[in-house]
């Protein structure tokens, strides 16, 4: 059970609630607006560029996104991008094995390289320089600097998550 009362929606700015209609009914957009302005114009925007204005490829976007839940122990973040996951075609077996501890024979190259920069950047903040370079020149500028924005934007969404203790749509609410 959330820690404070979900926003009362009908309390929302037109902007916010504009934001909101092309997206699913998530609890997190139900505690978002706690936060003001942030909520809209920067957490929104944000997540929404990294989702879907990005050039690293949907799989491994997902791949970060879900390791960072794993190790942040935010069950409603890798809930929801398990769904997402599957619509961009991972299957089961990779999803496995993003789980700490986990076999990645089934990872591709890209993957565990995707996979171990995450846990670095997660851990230590700053990957070291023969990692850095690895996923540099393997995707270069732009996919590099979405990978890392990726992976902190998530940090802070799961930290929210977990701060919070946003519920867990009930199944079949989201598709």
């Amino acid at each position: 059970m959330a820690r404070i009362p979900y926003f009362d929606m009908s309390e929302a700015s037109e902007q916010y609630q504009a934001l909101l209609k092309s997206r699913h009914p998530l609890n997190l957009y139900r505690m978002l607006p706690h936060a003001g302005e942030a909520a809209s114009s920067g957490f929104l925007a944000l997540g929404s560029a990294l989702l879907r204005e990005n050039e690293l490829d949907s799989q491994l976007r997902e791949i970060a996104i879900l390791r960072v839940g794993i190790l942040s122990k935010a069950s409603y973040e890798v809930h929801q991008h398990k769904r997402v996951a599957r619509q961009v075609g991972m299957g089961e077996a990779t999803i496995a094995a993003l789980e700490v501890g986990a076999d990645t024979s089934v990872l591709t190259p890209d993957e565990k390289l995707v996979l171990e920069f995450t846990d670095v950047v997660f851990r230590d903040v700053k990957a070291p320089d023969p990692l850095f370079k690895r996923v540099a020149e393997r995707f270069g500028t732009r996919q590099t600097a979405e990978l890392v924005l990726t992976i902190g934007f998530y940090m802070m969404v799961s930290r929210f998550l977990e701060n919070f203790e946003v519920d867990i749509e009930p199944a079949g609410t989201i598709k």
